[in-house]
């Protein structure tokens, strides 16, 4: 883990951070941890029960779907159960399975690339809000992308409109129960080679190709020219995540170097 780490900033909250077994997921995980949060670290990788380890004994790692509902509502009855309620919840998962121009989607892909990218937000924030009400409050941090315009990803885009959409329509809901919901959307960001692969069943030739033309259309649409680094996005995100951010609600920040999606 690198970055300025803000000592005790979550001590005394219990966070789910999801998708927490690799990228910015594992990166935000790692950093709460750090900073004296109790942490259920949920993916459906088994892998994620080494990153929870890295974190020591206030985290705790919990295998999901959370592209069901079942899954999404096992996970907040796990950090229940294990730290006693939740305070915050960080909806991480989702990502792009493939680039390609939407006349080239099979109607399966487009369901796939759905159920990746909304559905977990989506059975996440309804599953942990009876958990929330019982806190008396907290904070849901959506991680959105401002890949809600661009290219080669229309369904992914149409995903993460969902993901904005969510997050400000669940604000106004809950306002009145001292929940914030608040969202990023990352620009393009440089990771280490994925342990788990984003296509499973490997990229044609031509999805590399059209891989190459998002790739050289993020750098041009952000103003500084380049990707951005994982420590770059976890930082707000842990930000909007904590009681510094307390009169933020119904926001979707861009972290993008420019673009705003």
């Amino acid at each position: 883990m690198t970055g300025a780490v803000f000592s005790g900033r979550f001590a005394g909250k219990v966070l789910v951070v999801t998708g927490a077994a690799q990228g910015i997921g594992r990166a935000v995980a790692l950093r709460a941890a750090a900073e004296g949060g109790k942490v259920l670290f949920v993916d459906r990788a088994d892998f994620v029960t080494e990153v929870a380890a890295e974190a020591g004994p206030n985290a705790v790692a919990c295998n999901a779907d959370l592209e069901t509902w079942d899954g999404a509502d096992a996970a907040m009855r796990r950090a229940v159960e294990t730290f006693g309620g939740i305070d915050i919840l960080i909806n991480n998962v989702g990502g792009a399975i493939r680039m390609r121009p939407f006349a080239e989607f099979e109607p399966a892909q487009i369901d796939a690339e759905i159920r990746r990218s909304l559905m977990p937000t989506l059975y996440c924030c309804h599953a942990v809000l009876p958990h929330l009400r019982a806190r008396g409050g907290g904070t849901i941090v959506n991680v959105s992308s401002n890949a809600t315009r661009g290219i080669h990803r229309v369904p992914y885009s149409a995903a993460k409109g969902g993901v904005n959409a969510i997050t400000q329509s669940l604000a106004m809901e809950m306002a009145p129960h001292n929940i914030r919901v608040v969202a990023t959307a990352p620009g393009g960001t440089e990771a280490p080679p994925r342990r788990v692969a984003r296509n499973a069943d490997g990229d044609t030739e031509a999805e590399r190709q059209w891989m190459a033309e998002v790739v050289d259309q993020v750098k041009q649409s952000a103003l500084m020219k380049r990707y951005g680094t994982i420590e770059e996005q976890a930082a707000p995100i842990l930000f909007l995540a904590s009681d510094e951010a307390s009169y933020i609600t119904a926001t979707v920040l861009p972290v993008a170097g420019g673009d705003t999606g």
